[in-house]
């Protein structure tokens, strides 16, 4: 989105480390994901968290598998601002297109079917922000400020240190699907989690808030 010059793990053959990234993430089409973040309805099973009928968008469409990877998985995101020490887990997608959250609540999750932190692309995390119990792994998500570090370790113990860049909340009805999803010059990241008011009716809270970072 940005002619900015990415950056990856290593530094030898950049040029057709990139090409391999963006042709992977070109063929990997995500529709709305995030609009249907139910991610914790206090109470909600995660397994049937999703925004309601008449509102979930279309399911993603996969139309190769991914190019090999040229960055280890994330295995660990660290958010010193926000107090945020957590392990990864893979997330995807259900039928419907909606973004199945981590089924433990004081974890956070990476979307296996995005670019791996370090890589070039938006690589998405996401977790939830509460429950029944109090609140969860993404609560605080909100307070972080444009500087803030986010840290994501990966499984060969390399650690790509993101930048804070922009702080935004969306209706879950409106989401910003191109702005979050849509490819980018350099390795970014989102952190995705639910936000705004909470809808009784619905079980649901109403917005979405994603936190966008750069690799410094």
């Amino acid at each position: 989105m940005r002619p900015l010059p990415g950056r990856t793990a290593g530094r030898h053959h950049r040029r057709s480390r990139r090409s391999l990234t963006g042709l992977r993430w070109s063929l990997v089409v995500v529709a709305v994901t995030a609009v249907a973040l139910a991610l914790s309805a206090p109470g909600a099973p995660s397994s049937s968290a999703r925004a309601p009928v008449g509102t979930d968008p279309p399911a993603p469409v996969v139309v190769a598998a991914p190019a090999a990877r040229t960055v280890a998985a994330p295995v660990r995101v660290t958010i010193p601002a926000i107090g945020v020490d957590s392990a990864l887990t893979g997330i995807g997608v259900d039928a419907t297109g909606a973004l199945v959250p981590p089924a433990d609540y004081s974890q956070a999750g990476w979307f296996t079917a995005g670019p791996v932190p370090g890589e070039v692309g938006p690589a998405v995390l996401a977790g939830h922000v509460d429950d029944r119990s109090g609140p969860a792994v993404f609560s605080r998500l909100e307070d972080l400020a444009p500087g803030d570090r986010v840290v994501v370790t990966d499984g060969d113990g390399q650690a790509h240190t993101f930048r804070v860049t922009r702080v935004a909340a969306y209706p879950k009805t409106d989401f910003a699907t191109a702005e979050v999803y849509g490819p980018t010059a350099g390795p970014e990241l989102r952190l995705i989690t639910c936000g705004g008011a909470f809808d009784r009716s619905r079980r649901s809270y109403t917005d979405n808030v994603v936190v966008y970072a750069r690799l410094q």
